[in-house]
């Protein structure tokens, strides 16, 4: 991609590798797993013309620092690394956008920090208190969220590289729903960025050492919006209903059409509503 700046930050004594992008209005971006920044390349490509675009390597994934121990990765260090990220950057106030795991943080972040956002944009993640209260009640949402269970087991991390890395390259080229939604750099790409010495552990323990992240965080204060592909395979559109509860000032984008990959699938969509979303 061109026009595009790499850094590396230090934020709380790790080292974040980040891309920047345009100038203007500042938007965080926050990549979920097994994802990496460049799960953003089609939103940095469409809205680099009309916003300054930060998008880190979060906390042991890919290029950025990877301190060792599941205790680095709870919810509290995740979230501060990103405020502290925004102070080195004098950003003032800033959009959050969070996709997946992303998402989480971003939650998080609005309801523990929400004097530091103008705006929260949430992609294909659930609030984890529905997210909860999904897997117990409805069995689409139990049987998708199945792979939870396995990544807390020993040695999960390992599963991951069998025949040619099968489960990685299924869960996420194998779902997309557009037809080249991932090109075969992006590919190579990924596949570069997993081989990362522990990267694919550490986003495993983003899972293990938040395992009661739904008792963390409660209403949102924040105004928001949620794009969903409404094809997600592992958050289902169940997990839509009952967020106004939880979140006060909602708007809520369905991709009809797109999986869990959403700013693959539809970068058009994702695009032109945080665009109108940030200036109606």
């Amino acid at each position: 991609m061109e026009s595009i700046e790499e850094k590396y930050i230090e934020v709380n004594g790790v080292i974040l590798h980040t891309i920047i992008a345009g100038s203007g209005e500042p938007l965080i971006l926050l990549h979920g797993f097994p994802d990496f920044w460049y799960g953003w390349k089609y939103v940095i490509e469409g809205l680099k013309e009309d916003f300054k675009l930060i998008v880190p390597d979060t906390r042991g994934i890919n290029l950025s620092d990877k301190p060792e121990g599941e205790e680095n990765y709870e919810i509290d260090i995740l979230a501060n690394d990103i405020i502290e990220l925004s102070k080195k950057l004098n950003l003032g106030k800033f959009t959050l956008v969070g996709h997946d795991w992303g998402g989480v943080i971003s939650y998080y972040i609005a309801y523990k920090y929400p004097e530091y956002l103008k705006k929260l944009i949430i992609c294909n993640s659930s609030h984890p208190a529905i997210h909860r209260e999904k897997m117990k009640s409805n069995d689409k949402q139990r049987r998708s969220g199945g792979y939870l269970a396995q990544l807390m087991k020993p040695g999960a991390e390992e599963t991951f590289f069998r025949n040619d890395m099968m489960a990685l390259k299924g869960s996420v080229f194998g779902t997309s729903r557009r037809k080249g939604a991932f090109t075969e750099e992006d590919k190579q790409k990924y596949i570069d960025a997993w081989s990362q010495p522990n990267s694919i552990l550490n986003g495993i323990n983003y899972y293990r050492a938040n395992k009661y992240v739904s008792k963390q965080i409660g209403s949102i204060n924040v105004p928001t919006l949620v794009i969903h592909g409404m094809k997600d395979n592992f958050i289902r559109p169940i997990t839509l209903e009952g967020l106004s509860d939880y979140v006060k000032d909602l708007k809520i984008v369905k991709a009809e059409k797109s999986s869990h990959w959403v700013m693959h699938d539809a970068p058009e969509i994702v695009c032109s509503s945080i665009r109108e979303f940030i200036n109606p």
